[in-house]
């Protein structure tokens, strides 16, 4: 028993080794430091810690691929696997963190075995973390599944004028009749609530509002499903169901926010749709200064026209 405890605790190299069967070769990554925004709770948004990472993995013995450069797991692969994921999202937990490093590096052929261990060094006296071990069979079973493509969204931004429309029952029954996916995005309220000079707490009213308006937007109609993430996102897109974009999450998780205030909702919109590899954003609402004339409008997805 003492002696797993002390293991426990030791470098994930002394793990692997007291763990395995086979006399399989390892690489090491000790001690690399990483400074990134990372973290569920709101005192770890908007600002970056310190996390340290400890690899090991286990590898074919070199004597199999000879002295050959290009058949051998570089060191650089493992940091590349770090460098990736972080950059793919925001994380808001270290345990899924961890999986997408070892899923990524054991892509690798020559990679058998990983050991990923991750850890807060400034969320208290000590270093909060965590440490995964999974192998190429954990990866191949994953991979049984079957890739599913997910098919491009109709993306339609609708005015407020559009929302409190009679005619929003009728164009819904038409969107239900597509046979792509749709997701609907919204503005901000008429009655905004009152803003602060604190720009992040500011951006975060105006995300609420935004939800405010979407939820509205759904008890005109039980077809519309609002949803907060990029996997109700994935699932609704899959079974063809009306969705309405409530962007909190997603803005606020994205390792690259918007470059524009949130409260430029349209464009906010554009972001969605190009995350999402719509072909085109559509704009229903009342763009005449008479009468109102409802029409569609169909905006660029392009970076340079927002």
């Amino acid at each position: 028993m003492t002696n797993e405890i002390r293991l426990a605790f030791e470098h994930p190299e002394e793990r692997a080794e007291a763990s395995s069967m086979t006399a399989y070769d390892r690489i090491s990554l000790r001690d690399h430091p990483v400074e990134v925004e990372i973290g569920a709770f709101q005192q770890e948004r908007g600002t970056t810690q310190r996390v340290c990472f400890n690899i090991v993995v286990e590898v074919l013995p070199a004597h199999k691929v000879g002295d050959d450069v290009d058949r051998i797991l570089s060191y650089d692969k493992v940091t590349e696997a770090i460098a990736f994921e972080l950059a793919a999202e925001r994380f808001n937990l270290l345990e899924t963190l961890a999986e997408r490093v070892a899923a990524r590096i054991l892509q690798e052929p020559q990679a058998v075995r990983t050991f990923v261990r991750i850890e807060k060094l400034d969320r208290g006296p000590g270093a909060l973390g965590v440490e995964i071990v999974r192998s190429a069979n954990d990866l191949a079973r994953g991979s049984l599944v079957e890739a599913v493509v997910m098919p491009q969204p109709s993306v339609i931004y609708l005015t407020n004028a559009a929302i409190n429309s009679e005619n929003l029952i009728c164009w819904l029954d038409a969107l239900s009749e597509q046979t792509s996916p749709c997701v609907l995005c919204v503005g901000l309220p008429e009655k905004l609530p009152a803003l602060t000079h604190h720009v992040l707490v500011a951006r975060r009213i105006e995300l609420l509002a935004i939800e405010q308006n979407a939820w509205m937007l759904a008890s005109r109609d039980n077809r519309c499903m609002v949803i907060e993430t990029k996997t109700e996102l994935d699932w609704v897109m899959k079974n063809n169901k009306i969705s309405v974009w409530a962007p909190s999450k997603m803005v606020l998780d994205a390792t690259q926010a918007p470059p524009f205030p949130v409260s430029d909702t349209v464009a906010l919109a554009s972001w969605l749709a190009q995350m999402l590899k719509a072909e085109e954003l559509q704009v229903l609402g009342d763009f005449t200064t008479g009468e109102q004339d409802f029409s569609i409008r169909t905006l660029s997805l392009e970076a340079d026209a927002l």
